[in-house]
């Protein structure tokens, strides 16, 4: 898992790549709203996705995470469906419940069953490169789902200009970015991690939660100002030693979210949680985003390694897939 970490630069650049060099069959046209389908490490590139086009895209955006899709997926609706295996169940049935409903649909996936559908049906399918686990992939699904939305001019093309200023800046920051982790590990070492961000990036907050779940093997929840202040901050009135808070962070969140979040920092003081800022680093939107990404990627893999564990390995995910296989 180290070297995928470590790899994370290159992906983007090659992810990069493969976009430009897909050849679109699926004509423009214009949509009423678009959904990505698609769960887990598969699925993170679209929440975060889902933030950058919060303020740039007239139609709604949908992440769906589950079997089924919105009832108001039809004709009109562009949907995208993202799985690293392409063989995820979940996401194998909302393609073809998209597919019986006349959606335009577009595949991502390094093959497996949907790649076989897409051809079948001739559809468009972006393929990636296989044989690594969903989550140390999120550079290429996640550049390929903008490169979508910019093929059907709902975005522009900025952000690949934007992705290679963040390859830049990740390639030069890269043993600085390590030091940083390992520091930040340590002091969650032994701790149940909470992590907090703003509304405006809260897939790289969830990102960072699942990162720690798979690779780190460890408890953790996650939540966005300003909604947790409305009720999760209520629970902040016992004994919170074995607890430890990260806050991801930009220097421009809104001011009134920055005054929530240090209004927040002394409220669990109080119940003395370890706290760590996370701010980050660039100039540009996906700058920024990919630090956050790349550096809290790399505190999951060293946490995993201060508790000895494999980052690599989900043996209970396997045993979750081979029992349900046993389900009718």
């Amino acid at each position: 898992m180290k070297q995928l970490v470590m790899d994370f630069p290159l992906q983007l650049q090659e992810a990069l790549i493969i976009g430009k060099n897909h050849k679109f069959i699926t004509p423009v046209a214009n949509f009423d709203n678009v959904v990505v389908t698609g769960l887990g490490g598969s699925g993170i590139g679209a929440s975060i996705v889902q933030n950058y086009v919060f303020d740039k895209l007239k139609i709604p955006f949908v992440v769906n995470k589950d079997y089924f899709l919105p009832a108001f997926v039809g004709k009109k609706t562009l949907v995208l469906v993202c799985s690293y295996s392409g063989n995820t169940e979940e996401t194998v049935m909302a393609l073809q419940e998209a597919k019986r409903r006349r959606a335009t649909i577009l595949c991502i996936t390094s093959g497996g069953k949907i790649a076989e559908f897409a051809g079948a049906k001739k559809l468009d399918c972006i393929l990636v490169p296989a044989g690594m686990p969903p989550r140390a992939c999120l550079g290429y699904s996640l550049v390929q789902i903008l490169r979508v939305l910019n093929h059907f001019n709902l975005i522009g093309n900025s952000y690949e200009r934007e992705i290679k200023g963040s390859i830049k800046q990740l390639k030069a920051a890269g043993a600085d970015i390590q030091k940083k982790a390992m520091v930040i590990a340590k002091k969650v070492h032994g701790k149940l991690p909470i992590v907090y961000s703003s509304s405006m990036i809260e897939g790289v907050a969830i990102r960072f939660r699942q990162q720690l779940n798979e690779n780190s093997k460890v408890l953790s929840w996650s939540g966005a100002v300003p909604e947790m202040n409305h009720n999760e901050l209520v629970g902040w009135r016992d004994d919170a030693s074995d607890k430890a808070v990260i806050v991801l962070r930009n220097e421009d969140d809104y001011k009134r979210v920055q005054a929530r979040i240090e209004i927040g920092k002394k409220i669990f003081k109080k119940y003395g949680p370890t706290q760590i800022d996370i701010f980050s680093e660039g100039k540009t939107y996906w700058e920024k985003i990919f630090f956050l990404i790349h550096l809290t990627d790399w505190v999951s893999v060293y946490l995993a390694e201060l508790r000895g564990m494999d980052a690599t390995e989900v043996k209970v995910i396997d045993f979750l897939k081979k029992s349900l296989a046993e389900v009718e």
